[in-house]
């Protein structure tokens, strides 16, 4: 049986993409790390992928907005690949930066359904600066909400991930976006308290991850591919952690390509 591809997106200030990678291969997966100038000029095709990742980092260094500029030159060049991958029934994961891109191109939480070729994603939230206005750098209790329909994060319960970034807290657009998150249940995942630090950025109703109503678009801000084995986890020696155990991380990734294959 051949394995599940995954395009892991690298290039513009991309930073966290051979950790995902590695963590993609470990979870059993043909994972391909591709320079986003490589697509776009259309030496690859997002069609050969079951999944498309968009990792961490700091992608145009983070100019006018964390991920803005990124998903401009995507919405720009490539929307209509995406489009179709999304239609195609591709899978999707953003991590942090790469969250951050893929709220802002409208893929996430998509509660109005997938746009026809042709039409524009739209705009239901955003990332922006933390409530401590610093770059929180920190490992955080998280917890999976079982009712989600994210495939990504299934047989998850309460986990830790860290966290790295400037500009993570989730705002709604408006109540009616809100409701919708709420109400399906698509905050797939939520920092383990509202108080700082557990809530590291100030997010809105406490979300730290979410997904779109089919469970197949899934973007966080914690980082699971840095969390793939248990001697990764920094209170390990001192008996916080069972050094043979996998890393939550590790499971989220291979939830992903299970549901992809």
């Amino acid at each position: 049986m051949s394995k599940v591809p995954v395009l892991v997106i690298a290039g513009y200030g991309i930073n966290s993409e051979v950790e995902l990678v590695n963590g993609f291969e470990l979870a059993g997966a043909a994972a391909h790390r591709v320079h986003l100038s490589d697509i776009v000029d259309g030496r690859v095709k997002l069609s050969d992928y079951r999944i498309l990742a968009f990792p961490g980092g700091f992608s145009f260094g983070d100019h006018i907005a964390s991920g803005r500029v990124l998903a401009v030159k995507i919405q720009a060049h490539l929307g209509e690949q995406l489009r179709e991958a999304v239609a195609g029934g591709a899978l999707v994961i953003g991590i942090c930066n790469g969250f951050q891109v893929i709220t802002k191109l409208g893929l996430l939480p998509l509660t109005q359904g997938a746009p026809k070729v042709g039409e524009e994603f739209q705009q239901e939230a955003t990332l922006t600066h933390n409530d401590s206005g610093k770059f929180e750098d920190r490992w955080c209790p998280i917890v999976a909400d079982p009712a989600s329909p994210c495939l990504w994060t299934r047989e998850l319960d309460r986990f830790e991930l860290p966290v790295r970034h400037g500009e993570g807290k989730w705002i709604h657009r408006d109540e009616a976006i809100r409701s919708q998150i709420l109400d399906h249940h698509l905050a797939c995942l939520k920092y383990g308290s509202s108080d700082y630090p557990a809530n590291p950025n100030g997010s809105q109703d406490d979300i730290a991850g979410v997904c779109d109503p089919t469970g197949r678009i899934f973007g966080l801000m914690p980082h699971p591919e840095v969390f793939l084995r248990g001697t990764q986890h920094p209170r390990w020696t001192r008996g916080a952690y069972d050094p043979s155990a996998e890393g939550a991380g590790l499971q989220i990734l291979r939830n992903g390509v299970v549901a992809a294959a």
